[in-house]
């Protein structure tokens, strides 16, 4: 009896008409998501699970789209992030809409999720923080629900960058100064054992002085980048790269940084061959200052902070997909925030170097691309996108006010790109 019921039910379900086949379309414009920021976390929680995604660039503010499945859906029930299901057909007609020579948009097949590092200089990798400020990539990762693994200096010299994807580095002072805290923070306990740690780092890794350990993991960065890799920086870490590597064998620290005085005619020995971004800086001579070199626009900028915004710059998405992926948003005019690096003196920028968004009144960069071989490379000026003057100790920034940032958007534009490849056309 209990046989013939069954086998009555499979016959009346494959008498139904076959369900239609449907998409998942997660909107990214203004008025049509709740929170941007988990979005991003979603869609690669699907690329995690296995399952291709789509980037519809410059549709609804760069939407995100994959195959339904009630999974799926209730992630984002869960995690609040707003979504529409599609009939197939519906989805197709989207996709050939987008296809279309008379609109600036392009669809991209997102496919394996990135493997994710943070270079941070957390001792022990126990979540003790060493420095008293946060980091916007790691806080806005965390909120988005994207893993990712740490890696410091003994992980770069050992050679493992290459497993990961992407790189973000953290508010690091390449140039092995410390950040030139010296003279505001020089008698704090956090300074003073930050110098120990490095001190000690250096040695174990084999080198007498922090500044050959970090122009040494420069090096390892840069060669990751050449070899395909793709790496972020944002504030400090990014001029600091540069000057760095300019300044490969040249003793550019003063004596409160290193035991011995700089040689004094560093500045005519750098070698801007050598760099991924800038050109024709000067250094900072004052080992007092609180600056790096003339890359950095915040000394003399005259900007309000209720005027302070950039803005993105528009490209093409079916010819220029990288730049577009890097720049989707559900607004053009970008919020500006200051850092230790705040902006790019443009005058200072390679001319092969593709400027994303700018503040064109005060003839500064915010938010710059380049290749290096095989490889990508992304600055991003100022330190917190939501904290528009970031200070030492200051709380970090709770994301749940801030779901739908402009500026974190960012960010995560540049943590999915390496998820992406073109769509290939129908011959």
């Amino acid at each position: 009896m209990k046989k013939s019921i069954f086998i009555t039910f499979i016959l009346s379900l494959m008498m139904l008409p076959q369900l239609e086949a449907a998409y998942l379309l997660i909107p990214m414009d203004e008025s049509g998501q709740k929170n941007h920021l988990k979005a991003y976390g979603i869609t690669y929680w699907v690329l995690d699970k296995g399952v291709e995604a789509w980037w519809l660039l410059n549709y609804k503010g760069g939407s995100f789209a994959f195959k339904h499945n009630p999974i799926f859906e209730k992630e984002c029930k869960t995690r609040g992030v707003s979504y529409k299901i599609l009939p197939d057909v519906q989805f197709n007609n989207i996709l050939a809409s987008i296809e279309s020579q008379e609109v600036n948009e392009a669809a991209m097949k997102l496919e394996v999720a990135p493997k994710i590092a943070v270079y941070t200089p957390e001792f022990g990798r126990g979540g003790k923080k060493i420095q008293p400020w946060d980091d916007a990539v790691t806080l806005v990762l965390t909120y988005a629900e994207i893993p990712y693994e740490t890696v410091y200096d003994t992980e770069a010299m050992s050679d493992l960058l290459p497993k990961y994807d992407w790189l973000h580095l953290h508010h690091e002072d390449f140039t092995g100064q410390y950040g030139r805290f010296y003279r505001a923070f020089n008698s704090q306990p956090w300074y003073r054992e930050n110098v120990r740690n490095m001190e000690a780092l250096a040695r174990s890794l084999g080198f007498e002085k922090v500044s050959e350990l970090k122009l040494n993991v420069v090096e390892k960065f840069r060669e990751y980048v050449i070899g395909g890799g793709f790496m972020f920086a944002m504030c400090s870490a990014t001029d600091t790269y540069d000057i760095a590597l300019a300044a490969a064998g040249i003793d550019i620290c003063a004596q409160m940084y290193d035991g011995d005085p700089a040689d004094p005619n560093a500045q005519a020995k750098l070698d801007f061959s050598r760099t991924f971004a800038f050109k024709d800086f000067e250094l900072s001579r004052n080992p007092l200052e609180y600056e790096f070199s003339s890359i950095d626009h915040t000394r003399g900028r005259r900007v309000a902070p209720q005027q302070d915004y950039f803005s993105l710059f528009d490209f093409s998405a079916k010819w220029d997909p990288v730049p577009t992926m890097l720049t989707q948003n559900h607004t053009r005019t970008v919020k500006g925030f200051m850092g230790q690096t705040t902006a790019f003196k443009k005058q200072l920028i390679k001319s092969d170097v593709l400027i994303l968004g700018e503040n064109k009144p005060a003839n500064e960069a915010r938010y710059i691309h380049g290749t290096q071989g095989k490889g990508f490379w992304t600055f991003y000026g100022g330190h917190d996108p939501e904290d528009y003057q970031h200070r030492v100790n200051d709380p970090e920034t709770d994301l749940n006010l801030h779901p739908n940032s402009p500026g974190y958007r960012l960010i995560l534009n540049n943590v999915l790109f390496p998820a992406a490849k073109k769509k290939k056309r129908k011959t």
